[in-house]
């Protein structure tokens, strides 16, 4: 079994015109963000659904700088706040999700 997709490829993926397919809403957000689409990254996770939503939605406020709101989606998350550099968290957040994926067989 291989995994769907790996850091590698994602960050590969960056120069294409549209996210690697089956993607959940979250990573997409991530794929938007690392290419600069705040709004875009934005509207795949404002709802918060799901714990990573929640998570990305977090780090994006971070990036904002808007602290106050990403302090809130962190709680929602059920994580502390991140202190790291933002491309670490960013990439951190990559790889975590992306080894959440089911394998492909």
């Amino acid at each position: 079994m291989t995994r769907q997709l790996d850091a590698r490829t994602f960050h590969l993926s960056l120069d294409g015109d549209a996210p690697p397919p089956a993607l959940p809403p979250h990573l997409r957000a991530l794929w938007h963000d690392a290419r600069g689409d705040w709004h875009g990254a934005h509207d795949l996770v404002e709802d918060g659904a799901t714990r990573p939503a929640c998570r990305v939605h977090a780090y994006l406020h971070r990036r904002e700088g808007d602290d106050a709101n990403a302090a809130y989606w962190y709680r929602r998350a059920g994580v502390a706040p991140c202190r790291d550099p933002l491309e670490r968290e960013r990439d951190d957040l990559i790889r975590t999700y992306l080894a959440d994926l089911p394998p492909v067989m």
